[in-house]
This record gives structure tokens, sequence and C-alpha cells, in this order.
């Protein structure tokens, strides 16, 4: 589970602004720390189905998000998937 210190740190690392809790950068960090910390769980417990799906779920938001930024910003886009280490 996201811990409100690893989730503050996130926040604080990617935002765009002062108050800034949920812009795209910010939602798709959050993303793939939650998604680092699933799969590390279903790699200790395989048979997990429900937390899997729910795996699957959060991986299609993060992608449809990361989209959603390439089209309308995509310096930011680019920058943000070097510094989450995610290829496309």
């Amino acid at each position: 589970m996201l811990t409100s210190n690893k989730k503050k740190r996130a926040i604080k690392e990617f935002s765009i602004g002062d108050k800034d809790t949920g812009s795209v950068p910010v939602q798709v960090a959050l993303l793939t720390k939650r998604i680092d910390e699933l799969t590390s769980h279903l790699k200790k417990n395989p048979k997990d189905n429900h937390s899997r799906r729910g795996l699957l779920m959060m991986v299609g938001r993060r992608r449809r998000l990361l989209s959603y930024f390439e089209k309308h910003d995509e310096k930011g886009y680019k920058k943000l998937v070097k510094k989450l280490n995610l290829k496309k």
C-alpha cells in the first residue's frame, strides 16, 4: 500500500504548482508507484486474481492518461516518461 509519505513525495516531485495534486503528471506518478507495489505483491501471491484485475485496471488508466498527456503536451510527456522510466 502506498504510504502517505511516499504519496506526498511523489506529489511534490511531479506537481506543476504549489497546490497541484491532480494534474496528469501527478496522477501518472501515483499510479506508477501503486502499480510497482502491486506488481511485487503479485510476484509473492500469484493466485491473487482480484488484485491482478485491479492492477490491469490501473495500467489501463495510466495508459489513457499518458495518451491524453502526449496529445496535449508532448515535451512534458517525454520528460515524464523518462523520469518515471516508462517505455512506450
